[in-house]
Protein backbone atom coordinates (compact mmCIF):
# COMPACT_ATOMS: atom_id res chain seq x y z
CA UNK A 1 0.00 0.00 0.00
CA UNK A 2 1.26 3.20 -1.05
CA UNK A 3 0.04 5.10 2.27
CA UNK A 4 2.30 5.33 5.55
CA UNK A 5 1.37 6.58 8.66
CA UNK A 6 3.22 8.46 10.92
CA UNK A 7 2.91 8.85 14.73
CA UNK A 8 1.05 11.77 14.36
CA UNK A 9 -2.40 11.02 13.72
CA UNK A 10 -3.39 11.83 10.08
CA UNK A 11 -0.60 12.89 8.85
CA UNK A 12 0.44 10.29 6.35
CA UNK A 13 3.16 9.99 3.94
CA UNK A 14 2.29 8.94 0.45
CA UNK A 15 4.53 6.67 -1.61
CA UNK A 16 3.48 6.27 -5.10
CA UNK A 17 4.02 2.95 -7.13
CA UNK A 18 6.28 4.03 -10.04
CA UNK A 19 6.46 2.48 -13.32
CA UNK A 20 9.90 2.97 -14.72
CA UNK A 21 11.02 2.15 -18.46
CA UNK A 22 13.40 3.29 -21.12
CA UNK A 23 10.98 6.43 -22.17
CA UNK A 24 11.13 7.77 -18.41
CA UNK A 25 8.01 6.86 -15.89
CA UNK A 26 4.65 7.22 -15.36
CA UNK A 27 3.08 7.34 -11.56
CA UNK A 28 -0.52 8.22 -10.53
CA UNK A 29 -0.13 11.12 -7.89
CA UNK A 30 -3.75 11.86 -7.38
CA UNK A 31 -6.57 9.28 -7.50
CA UNK A 32 -9.58 10.50 -5.76
CA UNK A 33 -11.11 6.52 -5.38
CA UNK A 34 -7.56 6.26 -3.65
CA UNK A 35 -6.88 8.87 -1.67
CA UNK A 36 -10.50 8.77 -0.57
CA UNK A 37 -10.35 5.16 0.74
CA UNK A 38 -8.06 6.61 3.07
CA UNK A 39 -10.07 9.51 3.95
CA UNK A 40 -8.45 12.30 1.88
CA UNK A 41 -10.59 13.96 -0.24
CA UNK A 42 -12.54 17.18 -1.25
CA UNK A 43 -9.67 19.26 -2.74
CA UNK A 44 -10.81 22.58 -3.73
CA UNK A 45 -7.29 24.38 -4.44
CA UNK A 46 -3.98 23.70 -5.86
CA UNK A 47 -1.19 26.30 -4.75
CA UNK A 48 2.48 26.05 -6.76
CA UNK A 49 5.35 27.71 -5.53
CA UNK A 50 9.19 28.39 -6.98
CA UNK A 51 12.02 29.22 -4.52
CA UNK A 52 15.54 29.19 -4.61
CA UNK A 53 18.39 26.92 -2.13
CA UNK A 54 17.83 28.52 1.06
CA UNK A 55 14.42 29.58 1.22
CA UNK A 56 12.42 28.82 4.28
CA UNK A 57 8.66 29.06 4.03
CA UNK A 58 6.50 29.02 7.02
CA UNK A 59 5.50 28.01 9.22
CA UNK A 60 2.17 28.97 8.09
CA UNK A 61 -1.65 27.80 8.66
CA UNK A 62 -5.56 29.20 8.83
CA UNK A 63 -7.89 28.73 11.47
CA UNK A 64 -10.90 27.36 11.67
CA UNK A 65 -13.37 27.39 10.23
CA UNK A 66 -11.20 28.10 7.38
CA UNK A 67 -8.32 26.02 8.84
CA UNK A 68 -6.81 23.74 5.30
CA UNK A 69 -5.64 19.83 4.85
CA UNK A 70 -2.76 19.72 2.49
CA UNK A 71 -1.03 17.30 0.41
CA UNK A 72 2.15 18.44 -1.10
CA UNK A 73 4.62 17.12 -3.23
CA UNK A 74 8.00 18.50 -5.05
CA UNK A 75 7.44 18.65 -9.04
CA UNK A 76 11.62 20.15 -9.11
CA UNK A 77 14.48 19.89 -6.91
CA UNK A 78 14.64 19.19 -3.02
CA UNK A 79 13.13 20.43 0.33
CA UNK A 80 12.57 19.70 3.34
CA UNK A 81 9.09 19.78 4.49
CA UNK A 82 7.91 20.80 8.14
CA UNK A 83 4.54 20.19 10.30
CA UNK A 84 4.06 21.59 13.76
CA UNK A 85 0.81 19.49 15.48
CA UNK A 86 -1.40 22.16 16.61
CA UNK A 87 -4.23 19.89 17.97
CA UNK A 88 -4.61 20.40 22.21
CA UNK A 89 -4.99 16.73 23.34
CA UNK A 90 -2.80 14.92 20.64
CA UNK A 91 -0.54 13.09 21.66
CA UNK A 92 1.47 14.58 19.09
CA UNK A 93 0.70 18.41 19.83
CA UNK A 94 3.44 20.42 19.61
CA UNK A 95 5.77 18.55 18.08
CA UNK A 96 7.37 18.38 14.93
CA UNK A 97 7.63 16.23 12.02
CA UNK A 98 9.56 16.75 8.64
CA UNK A 99 10.50 14.78 5.85
CA UNK A 100 12.97 15.09 2.68
CA UNK A 101 10.30 15.74 -0.43
CA UNK A 102 11.86 15.44 -4.10
CA UNK A 103 11.19 15.22 -7.20
CA UNK A 104 13.20 12.02 -7.21
CA UNK A 105 11.55 10.57 -4.46
CA UNK A 106 8.07 12.01 -5.38
CA UNK A 107 6.84 11.53 -1.96
CA UNK A 108 3.82 13.46 -0.69
CA UNK A 109 2.84 14.30 2.79
CA UNK A 110 -0.64 14.56 3.76
CA UNK A 111 -0.96 17.10 6.22
CA UNK A 112 -4.68 17.12 7.84
CA UNK A 113 -6.38 20.52 9.74
CA UNK A 114 -4.43 22.16 12.89
CA UNK A 115 -1.11 21.42 11.69
CA UNK A 116 1.26 24.64 10.97
CA UNK A 117 3.17 23.72 7.54
CA UNK A 118 6.58 24.90 6.44
CA UNK A 119 9.57 24.16 3.92
CA UNK A 120 13.22 24.86 3.25
CA UNK A 121 14.68 24.80 -0.34
CA UNK A 122 17.78 21.87 -0.12
CA UNK A 123 18.83 22.24 -3.95
CA UNK A 124 19.53 25.25 -6.07
CA UNK A 125 15.58 25.55 -6.61
CA UNK A 126 12.32 23.67 -6.01
CA UNK A 127 8.76 23.83 -7.39
CA UNK A 128 5.93 22.26 -4.78
CA UNK A 129 3.09 21.89 -5.38
CA UNK A 130 0.33 21.31 -2.87
CA UNK A 131 -3.72 20.68 -3.25
CA UNK A 132 -5.93 22.30 -0.18
CA UNK A 133 -9.59 20.94 0.85
CA UNK A 134 -10.25 24.86 1.35
CA UNK A 135 -10.46 28.22 -0.08
CA UNK A 136 -7.40 30.51 1.33
CA UNK A 137 -9.06 32.92 3.89
CA UNK A 138 -6.58 36.09 4.68
CA UNK A 139 -8.86 36.70 8.00
CA UNK A 140 -7.87 33.39 8.89
CA UNK A 141 -4.41 33.54 8.39
CA UNK A 142 -2.10 32.40 10.90
CA UNK A 143 2.10 31.17 11.81
CA UNK A 144 4.91 30.24 14.10
CA UNK A 145 8.00 32.06 13.62
CA UNK A 146 9.96 29.33 11.78
CA UNK A 147 13.33 29.48 14.37
CA UNK A 148 10.70 29.56 17.43
CA UNK A 149 13.41 28.33 20.58
CA UNK A 150 10.90 25.76 21.61
CA UNK A 151 10.65 23.52 18.56
CA UNK A 152 14.15 23.27 17.91
CA UNK A 153 13.37 22.81 13.88
CA UNK A 154 16.62 21.82 12.37
CA UNK A 155 15.82 23.40 8.42
CA UNK A 156 18.83 22.01 6.92
CA UNK A 157 20.01 25.17 5.84
CA UNK A 158 23.09 26.79 6.60
CA UNK A 159 23.87 29.14 9.34
CA UNK A 160 23.62 32.85 7.28
CA UNK A 161 21.81 30.77 4.13
CA UNK A 162 18.78 31.43 5.01
CA UNK A 163 16.04 33.57 2.80
CA UNK A 164 12.82 34.32 4.60
CA UNK A 165 10.13 37.05 4.13
CA UNK A 166 10.03 39.67 5.99
CA UNK A 167 6.07 38.94 6.63
CA UNK A 168 7.64 35.25 8.06
CA UNK A 169 10.15 37.29 10.17
CA UNK A 170 7.21 38.86 12.18
CA UNK A 171 5.34 35.77 12.79
CA UNK A 172 5.06 34.61 16.57
CA UNK A 173 6.54 32.17 18.66
CA UNK A 174 4.68 28.77 19.16
CA UNK A 175 3.28 29.73 22.96
CA UNK A 176 1.85 33.30 20.99
CA UNK A 177 0.47 32.03 18.46
CA UNK A 178 -3.34 32.02 17.70
CA UNK A 179 -4.65 28.30 17.82
CA UNK A 180 -8.57 27.15 17.91
CA UNK A 181 -7.53 23.19 17.03
CA UNK A 182 -8.59 20.27 19.10
CA UNK A 183 -8.15 16.82 18.30
CA UNK A 184 -10.53 14.66 17.37
CA UNK A 185 -10.23 11.12 17.48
Amino acid sequence: MPFLATEFPGLTIFDPVVYNDNRGYFFESFNEKTFGKQGISGFVQDNQSFSVFGVIRGLHYQLNPHAQSKLVRVLMGRILDVVVDLRKGSPSYCKVFSIELSAENKKQLYIPKGFAHGFSVLSESADVLYKCDNFYNKESEAGILFSDPSLNIDWKVPSGKAIVSEKDLQLPIFADSRNNFVFEQ
